[in-house]
């Protein structure tokens, strides 16, 4: 092989070494890619969304680095999120990375009581916001299938759930979709301590969050290091098993604000 030839696959690899630390510099401090799995947000966020999630916005633990790599105790350059935040975390037990909303801070008490969020002693207005109308077909890479509220409906037929529209204390309104009386519809009251959190989806019942305890196969009130980033802005959609069925594309929730 001739001296110019090994110095092209040289500069070839450190062209490639250079792209990686790059990216991973850029994964761990600033942006993190996050396909939506599951229909826990919905109609907020939907199967297949795919959004950068803010590592900025709360500063650093060590669950910011891929792998939980990152040599941190505690937090760095923290800063408090929002009541309402769309936020991405991770899992206190099994590793996965979650997104729920941001419902009870520090100190507050959380209960449901009849499918009404209740926050310090006082519940949050609904008001309604008509349905949430989908086909009930597989979803996703994982092909999971719709929860309806008219069930049962067959394959190929409209999936509807109730829609509600929240607002909470500090003026964020957000849908919530409701499909039947659950257990989590009625839950204790709980209190959030000191630097821990409490999340839900807004597909309330079909939600993995904190109104289950960690113990018992839910999320619990989460420690503030397990927080990761939040979710600002949908970039890309699709609705089909792979993103490169062109034709399940939906590009009406192309750069789609998340609220």
């Amino acid at each position: 092989m001739s001296g110019t030839a090994k110095d092209g696959i040289v500069e070839t690899i450190k062209t490639v070494v250079y792209a990686l630390l790059i990216a991973g510099v850029f994964r761990t401090l600033f942006y993190q890619p996050f396909w939506i799995p599951s229909g826990s947000m919905k109609d907020t966020l939907l199967i297949g969304d795919f959004l950068f999630v803010n590592k900025m916005a709360y500063g650093y633990s060590r669950y910011s680095c891929p792998f939980s790599a990152c040599p941190i105790s505690g937090r760095l350059w923290s800063a408090e999120p929002d009541r309402g935040d769309v936020v991405v975390f991770r899992h206190p037990t099994n590793g996965s990375d979650f997104i729920k909303r941001l419902i009870g801070l520090p100190g507050d008490t959380v209960q449901v009581k009849g499918g009404v969020l209740w926050l310090n002693g006082q519940p949050v207005p609904q008001e309604d916001g008509g349905t949430f109308e989908e086909v009930k077909a597989p979803q996703g890479s994982q092909r999971n299938m719709p929860q309806c509220a008219n069930d049962p409906v067959g394959q190929g037929a409209v999936c509807v759930k109730e829609r509600k529209i929240e607002t909470l204390p500090n003026g964020v309104s957000h849908s919530i979709l409701n499909i039947r009386d659950s257990g989590v519809d009625n839950t204790p009251i709980y209190t959030v301590p000191e630097g821990q959190y409490f999340f839900m989806g807004d597909n309330r019942d079909n939600s993995q969050d904190s109104r289950v305890p960690v113990a018992v196969g839910g999320v619990g009130m989460l420690p503030a290091e397990y927080l990761i980033g939040r979710a600002d802005r949908i970039m890309f959609s699709s609705a089909g098993k792979s993103l490169f069925f062109f034709w399940t594309w939906r590009s009406d929730r192309f750069f789609k604000a998340v609220e």
